[in-house]
């Protein structure tokens, strides 16, 4: 089973990688974070080139259905993050 990569791992290999200490290499992982969270916050769109892009899309209420007791039931409106990966990360994937 494939482990899943974490922002422990990531702060790891920027410090193995680049060479600056494990605390800065965490800090800056983090701050890449909060930016992105704070970009999708105010509405925006945030594009991470040959990666893709994060994007906040507003959902309409609609009636769903409980598919156990199959009772219609509303389904509020929401914001959603949505990711869309770029054409050179899906072709990435798909040829290793």
């Amino acid at each position: 089973m494939n482990k899943t990569l974490t922002r422990a791992d990531l702060a790891e290999a920027i410090y193995s990688k680049v060479g600056i200490s494990k605390v800065e290499s965490s800090d800056i992982v983090d701050q890449i974070f909060e930016e992105i969270i704070l970009e999708l916050i105010d509405g925006k769109s945030v594009k991470l080139s040959s990666f893709g892009s994060f994007m906040v899309r507003d959902k309409k209420q609609r009636i769903g259905r409980n598919p156990k007791t199959k009772e219609e039931a509303v389904i509020n409106a929401r914001r959603v993050v949505v990711f869309r990966a770029s054409k050179e990360l899906k072709n990435k994937v798909i040829n290793d």
